[in-house]
């Protein structure tokens, strides 16, 4: 029986060598880093993972790695989502047959699709399939956005549609779906300043990308609302936003990487083209990851 997702997911960032090739060792501790952070699973090959700038063989590699370092301790999810159905089929059976627990497909990006294209390129990705399928709604790359309506006939139609990743940054939208259709269909929220809202309002879960960088802290904070301490979470989510809003402000690939490298797991460069953080940039984040200690160790105080 498939397990249940819930709660903090980490969008996986990817490390790459000095040559540019996966980093394989330092990927399984970016996985281990998260794992001990508290989180309840992981995403390989995500967008944060720079899932656009691997070859197919890549994704698999990293995707087959992922699952072997998490070892069942948590779910992983691998993004399989491709430009064609015909890719996307065959990525998805490959990564059901590495053991993936779930597949989160982005729909078709580059060429314009309808809607109803759309529709029928997921719809046959799931039919191929029979783990547990969660949609992956980022129009911003896409050009399509999956509204709620689509998202409910969708789940509604295919068993094994099971969760929707919301990436659009429609507050609006984010809450029909938590309000209107988690009969259905389990929402995830995938744009990081929304963690806090997202929980609160009774979201399935989440998906960030800053987990790499802060898990036991985004962990803390959704354990408080799950226990329903509200203005303790709130307390921990002032502390930890600062620097959520650093790694949103930047560039946030290259962001990430930088936060690794500043928590003591340098993780590499972003695939090229995509640069390092500058030095102005870097300095922002690494001020907000000092200011979070300081503010950790000043509630630690106030509770003890």
């Amino acid at each position: 029986m498939a397990k249940e997702l819930r709660g903090v997911l980490t969008a996986l960032s990817t490390p790459f060598n000095e040559d540019g090739t996966i980093d394989v060792e330092t990927l399984r501790k970016v996985v281990d880093r998260s794992i001990d952070g508290g989180v309840d699973g992981v995403v390989a090959a995500g967008s944060t993972g720079e899932v656009g700038a691997l070859s197919s063989e890549e994704r698999l590699l990293l995707i087959e790695t992922v699952i072997n370092q998490a070892g069942g301790r948590v779910p992983v999810i691998a993004q399989t989502g491709a430009t064609s159905t015909a890719e996307a089929i065959r990525l998805s059976k490959a990564a059901e047959k590495a053991g993936a627990d779930a597949l989160m497909v982005i729909t078709p990006y580059y060429e314009p699709l309808s809607l109803e294209e759309t529709v029928t390129y997921l719809k046959d990705v799931a039919a191929a399939v029979e783990l547990p399928i969660m949609l992956y709604n980022i129009p911003a790359v896409t050009g399509v956005n999956l509204d709620p309506a689509t998202v409910r006939s969708l789940a509604e139609d295919v068993p094994n549609i099971k969760y929707i990743k919301d990436s659009s940054a429609n507050w609006e939208q984010a809450l029909q779906l938590i309000h209107h259709h988690s009969d259905v269909i389990g929402t995830f929220i995938g744009w990081d300043a929304y963690i806090y809202s997202a929980l609160v309002e009774g979201a399935a879960g989440v998906m960030a990308g800053t987990a790499n960088v802060v898990p036991e802290e985004i962990v803390a904070v959704s354990a408080r609302i799950a226990e329903g301490d509200l203005n303790g979470a709130r307390e921990l989510w002032n502390a930890v936003y600062p620097v959520i809003d650093a790694l949103l402000s930047v560039p946030f690939i290259p962001s990430v990487k930088a936060g690794l490298a500043l928590q003591g797991l340098p993780a590499g460069s972003p695939r090229r083209p995509t640069a390092d953080l500058n030095a102005e940039d870097r300095a922002r984040v690494e001020n907000a990851l000092f200011a979070l200690k300081q503010n950790l160790t000043v509630l630690e105080h106030k509770v003890g």
